[in-house]
Protein backbone atom coordinates (compact mmCIF):
# COMPACT_ATOMS: atom_id res chain seq x y z
CA UNK A 1 0.00 0.00 0.00
CA UNK A 2 1.59 3.22 -1.12
CA UNK A 3 2.29 5.81 1.54
CA UNK A 4 1.90 9.50 0.93
CA UNK A 5 3.08 12.69 2.62
CA UNK A 6 1.32 16.02 2.48
CA UNK A 7 3.73 18.87 1.93
CA UNK A 8 3.08 22.53 1.48
CA UNK A 9 5.14 23.39 -1.56
CA UNK A 10 3.74 26.84 -1.69
CA UNK A 11 2.00 28.57 1.09
CA UNK A 12 0.83 32.05 0.54
CA UNK A 13 -0.53 33.99 3.40
CA UNK A 14 -2.20 37.16 2.51
CA UNK A 15 -3.33 39.34 5.28
CA UNK A 16 -4.66 42.77 4.65
CA UNK A 17 -3.84 45.09 7.51
CA UNK A 18 -6.76 47.33 6.67
CA UNK A 19 -9.23 44.47 6.71
CA UNK A 20 -9.45 42.97 10.20
CA UNK A 21 -11.59 40.05 9.02
CA UNK A 22 -9.10 38.68 6.47
CA UNK A 23 -7.87 35.13 7.14
CA UNK A 24 -4.86 33.07 6.06
CA UNK A 25 -5.02 31.13 2.80
CA UNK A 26 -3.30 27.79 2.20
CA UNK A 27 -2.82 26.91 -1.47
CA UNK A 28 -0.85 24.35 -3.39
CA UNK A 29 -1.18 21.35 -1.05
CA UNK A 30 -0.41 18.24 -3.08
CA UNK A 31 0.53 14.62 -2.33
CA UNK A 32 4.16 13.58 -2.52
CA UNK A 33 5.33 10.30 -4.02
CA UNK A 34 7.92 9.75 -1.31
CA UNK A 35 7.12 7.37 1.54
CA UNK A 36 6.54 8.55 5.03
CA UNK A 37 9.45 7.62 7.30
CA UNK A 38 9.22 7.37 11.05
CA UNK A 39 12.30 7.54 13.20
CA UNK A 40 11.81 5.41 16.31
CA UNK A 41 12.76 6.93 19.63
CA UNK A 42 15.91 5.45 21.02
CA UNK A 43 15.67 5.60 24.79
CA UNK A 44 19.15 4.16 25.16
CA UNK A 45 20.87 6.79 23.08
CA UNK A 46 22.92 9.49 24.69
CA UNK A 47 20.61 12.19 23.32
CA UNK A 48 17.71 10.99 25.46
CA UNK A 49 18.42 10.78 29.15
CA UNK A 50 15.70 9.24 31.31
CA UNK A 51 16.04 8.97 35.07
CA UNK A 52 16.24 5.40 36.26
CA UNK A 53 14.51 4.81 39.53
CA UNK A 54 14.13 1.52 41.29
CA UNK A 55 10.88 1.41 43.26
CA UNK A 56 11.03 -1.51 45.67
CA UNK A 57 7.89 -0.74 47.59
CA UNK A 58 5.60 1.99 48.84
CA UNK A 59 4.97 1.92 52.55
CA UNK A 60 2.53 4.13 54.37
CA UNK A 61 3.07 4.38 58.11
CA UNK A 62 -0.27 5.18 59.68
CA UNK A 63 0.72 4.26 63.23
CA UNK A 64 1.10 6.84 65.99
CA UNK A 65 4.62 6.91 67.41
CA UNK A 66 4.75 7.19 71.20
CA UNK A 67 7.85 9.13 72.29
CA UNK A 68 10.44 7.22 74.39
CA UNK A 69 9.83 9.51 77.37
CA UNK A 70 6.49 7.73 77.91
CA UNK A 71 7.04 4.36 79.57
CA UNK A 72 3.50 3.01 79.74
CA UNK A 73 0.14 3.13 77.94
CA UNK A 74 -2.99 2.67 80.06
CA UNK A 75 -6.18 2.01 78.04
CA UNK A 76 -9.37 3.65 79.30
CA UNK A 77 -12.91 2.29 79.52
CA UNK A 78 -13.47 -0.88 77.54
CA UNK A 79 -10.31 -0.49 75.49
CA UNK A 80 -7.49 -3.01 75.25
CA UNK A 81 -3.82 -2.63 74.27
CA UNK A 82 -2.57 -5.50 72.10
CA UNK A 83 1.00 -6.16 71.00
CA UNK A 84 0.70 -7.13 67.34
CA UNK A 85 2.06 -10.46 66.20
CA UNK A 86 4.91 -10.13 63.70
CA UNK A 87 3.87 -10.48 60.05
CA UNK A 88 4.81 -13.82 58.53
CA UNK A 89 7.69 -13.28 56.10
CA UNK A 90 7.77 -16.83 54.76
CA UNK A 91 5.07 -19.14 53.46
CA UNK A 92 4.37 -22.58 54.93
CA UNK A 93 6.65 -23.98 52.23
CA UNK A 94 9.51 -21.71 53.28
CA UNK A 95 9.20 -19.29 50.33
CA UNK A 96 10.06 -15.68 51.15
CA UNK A 97 6.96 -13.55 50.67
CA UNK A 98 7.04 -10.07 49.10
CA UNK A 99 5.51 -7.25 51.14
CA UNK A 100 2.34 -7.24 49.01
CA UNK A 101 1.73 -10.93 49.72
CA UNK A 102 2.27 -10.79 53.46
CA UNK A 103 -1.07 -11.03 55.20
CA UNK A 104 -2.06 -8.26 57.57
CA UNK A 105 -1.78 -9.65 61.12
CA UNK A 106 -5.02 -10.20 63.03
CA UNK A 107 -3.61 -11.57 66.24
CA UNK A 108 -1.52 -10.48 69.19
CA UNK A 109 -1.03 -10.50 72.94
CA UNK A 110 -3.05 -8.41 75.40
CA UNK A 111 -0.57 -6.26 77.36
CA UNK A 112 -2.95 -3.84 79.11
CA UNK A 113 -6.70 -3.46 79.67
CA UNK A 114 -9.06 -0.68 80.72
CA UNK A 115 -11.28 -0.59 83.77
CA UNK A 116 -14.37 -1.71 81.87
CA UNK A 117 -17.60 0.15 81.22
CA UNK A 118 -20.90 0.95 82.83
CA UNK A 119 -24.03 -0.68 81.43
CA UNK A 120 -27.19 0.53 83.12
CA UNK A 121 -26.31 0.69 86.79
CA UNK A 122 -23.73 -2.08 86.64
CA UNK A 123 -19.99 -1.94 86.11
CA UNK A 124 -18.94 -4.56 83.56
CA UNK A 125 -15.33 -5.69 83.61
CA UNK A 126 -13.43 -6.57 80.46
CA UNK A 127 -13.57 -10.32 79.80
CA UNK A 128 -9.84 -10.46 79.00
CA UNK A 129 -6.66 -10.43 81.00
CA UNK A 130 -3.08 -9.54 80.21
CA UNK A 131 -1.24 -12.36 78.50
CA UNK A 132 -4.26 -13.57 76.50
CA UNK A 133 -3.54 -14.34 72.85
CA UNK A 134 -6.37 -12.81 70.83
CA UNK A 135 -7.70 -12.48 67.31
CA UNK A 136 -9.26 -9.16 66.31
CA UNK A 137 -11.14 -7.62 63.40
CA UNK A 138 -8.86 -6.86 60.48
CA UNK A 139 -9.24 -3.08 60.26
CA UNK A 140 -10.15 -2.24 63.85
CA UNK A 141 -8.37 0.00 66.31
CA UNK A 142 -5.52 2.51 66.20
CA UNK A 143 -1.93 1.43 65.61
CA UNK A 144 0.77 2.59 68.02
CA UNK A 145 4.52 2.25 67.79
CA UNK A 146 5.54 1.91 71.42
CA UNK A 147 8.65 0.58 73.13
CA UNK A 148 10.10 -0.58 69.81
CA UNK A 149 7.08 -2.73 68.89
CA UNK A 150 3.81 -2.28 67.02
CA UNK A 151 0.69 -2.21 69.17
CA UNK A 152 -3.00 -1.78 68.59
CA UNK A 153 -5.43 -0.06 70.93
CA UNK A 154 -9.01 -1.15 70.30
CA UNK A 155 -12.32 -1.75 71.99
CA UNK A 156 -13.08 -5.11 73.56
CA UNK A 157 -15.98 -5.51 71.12
CA UNK A 158 -13.48 -5.47 68.21
CA UNK A 159 -11.78 -8.59 69.54
CA UNK A 160 -13.17 -11.71 67.85
CA UNK A 161 -11.95 -14.22 70.40
CA UNK A 162 -9.14 -15.80 72.41
CA UNK A 163 -6.78 -18.13 70.57
CA UNK A 164 -4.09 -19.78 72.67
CA UNK A 165 -2.92 -22.14 69.88
CA UNK A 166 -1.86 -21.64 66.25
CA UNK A 167 -5.02 -23.21 64.82
CA UNK A 168 -8.14 -21.09 64.31
CA UNK A 169 -10.39 -24.09 65.03
CA UNK A 170 -9.47 -23.61 68.73
CA UNK A 171 -10.81 -20.05 68.82
CA UNK A 172 -12.94 -19.13 71.84
CA UNK A 173 -15.35 -16.46 70.50
CA UNK A 174 -16.18 -13.45 72.68
CA UNK A 175 -19.47 -11.61 73.19
CA UNK A 176 -21.86 -12.27 70.28
CA UNK A 177 -19.31 -13.84 67.94
CA UNK A 178 -19.80 -17.24 66.27
CA UNK A 179 -17.13 -19.44 64.69
CA UNK A 180 -18.33 -21.37 61.65
CA UNK A 181 -16.65 -24.11 59.63
CA UNK A 182 -17.41 -23.16 56.05
CA UNK A 183 -19.06 -25.75 53.80
CA UNK A 184 -17.21 -26.77 50.66
CA UNK A 185 -18.11 -24.79 47.54
CA UNK A 186 -20.15 -26.65 44.92
CA UNK A 187 -17.92 -28.31 42.32
CA UNK A 188 -20.67 -28.73 39.70
CA UNK A 189 -23.69 -26.86 38.41
CA UNK A 190 -27.17 -28.36 38.70
CA UNK A 191 -26.68 -29.58 35.14
CA UNK A 192 -23.51 -31.49 36.03
CA UNK A 193 -20.94 -29.07 34.60
CA UNK A 194 -17.74 -28.59 36.56
CA UNK A 195 -17.19 -25.07 37.86
CA UNK A 196 -13.90 -23.23 37.58
CA UNK A 197 -12.44 -21.65 40.72
CA UNK A 198 -13.51 -18.21 39.51
CA UNK A 199 -17.10 -19.31 38.91
CA UNK A 200 -17.61 -21.01 42.25
CA UNK A 201 -19.92 -19.05 44.49
CA UNK A 202 -18.63 -18.00 47.89
CA UNK A 203 -20.26 -20.37 50.39
CA UNK A 204 -22.80 -18.97 52.84
CA UNK A 205 -23.55 -22.22 54.66
CA UNK A 206 -21.51 -23.81 57.40
CA UNK A 207 -21.43 -25.65 60.69
CA UNK A 208 -21.13 -23.77 64.00
CA UNK A 209 -18.09 -24.95 65.95
CA UNK A 210 -18.02 -22.43 68.83
CA UNK A 211 -20.08 -19.51 70.15
CA UNK A 212 -19.45 -16.61 72.50
CA UNK A 213 -21.24 -16.04 75.84
CA UNK A 214 -23.66 -13.60 74.19
CA UNK A 215 -24.12 -9.82 74.14
CA UNK A 216 -24.90 -7.66 77.16
CA UNK A 217 -28.47 -6.54 77.84
CA UNK A 218 -29.46 -3.14 79.26
CA UNK A 219 -28.62 -4.31 82.78
CA UNK A 220 -25.19 -5.64 81.87
CA UNK A 221 -26.19 -9.30 81.90
CA UNK A 222 -25.32 -11.78 79.19
CA UNK A 223 -28.00 -12.90 76.74
CA UNK A 224 -27.26 -16.43 75.46
CA UNK A 225 -27.12 -16.86 71.69
CA UNK A 226 -29.84 -18.75 69.83
CA UNK A 227 -27.32 -20.84 67.87
CA UNK A 228 -25.23 -23.59 69.42
CA UNK A 229 -22.24 -25.69 68.29
CA UNK A 230 -23.33 -28.31 65.78
CA UNK A 231 -25.98 -26.15 64.09
CA UNK A 232 -25.82 -25.90 60.31
CA UNK A 233 -26.54 -22.29 59.49
CA UNK A 234 -27.06 -19.87 56.63
CA UNK A 235 -25.16 -16.62 57.08
CA UNK A 236 -24.60 -13.34 55.25
CA UNK A 237 -22.22 -13.98 52.37
CA UNK A 238 -19.87 -11.04 52.90
CA UNK A 239 -19.95 -10.70 56.69
CA UNK A 240 -17.29 -11.48 59.27
CA UNK A 241 -13.60 -12.38 59.09
CA UNK A 242 -12.28 -15.29 57.03
CA UNK A 243 -9.61 -17.64 58.38
CA UNK A 244 -7.88 -20.81 57.23
CA UNK A 245 -7.14 -23.68 59.62
CA UNK A 246 -3.82 -25.51 59.83
CA UNK A 247 -5.30 -28.33 57.72
CA UNK A 248 -6.54 -25.94 55.03
CA UNK A 249 -10.16 -25.87 56.25
CA UNK A 250 -11.93 -22.53 55.84
CA UNK A 251 -13.56 -20.85 58.83
CA UNK A 252 -15.43 -17.61 59.33
CA UNK A 253 -16.01 -15.67 62.54
CA UNK A 254 -18.98 -13.33 62.52
CA UNK A 255 -21.62 -11.78 64.77
CA UNK A 256 -24.70 -13.78 65.64
CA UNK A 257 -26.84 -11.13 63.94
CA UNK A 258 -25.21 -12.11 60.62
CA UNK A 259 -26.57 -15.67 60.96
CA UNK A 260 -29.87 -15.69 59.06
CA UNK A 261 -31.24 -19.19 59.62
CA UNK A 262 -30.65 -22.65 61.06
CA UNK A 263 -30.87 -25.45 58.50
CA UNK A 264 -32.06 -28.98 59.25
Amino acid sequence: MASSQLTASSMSMSMTMTTPRSVAKFDGLRPSSSAVKFTPLNFTSASVSLPRRSIRGFVVKASTVVAPKYTSVKPLGDRVLVKIKTVEETSTGGILLPTSAQSKPQSGEVVAIGEGRTVGKNQVDISLKTGNQVVYSKYAGTELEFDGSNHLILKEDDIVGILETDDIKDLQPLNDRVLIKVAEAEEKTSGGLFLTQANKEKPSIGSVTAVGPGPLDEEGKRKPLTVVPGNTVLYSKYAGNDFKGSDGTNYIALRATDVMAVLS
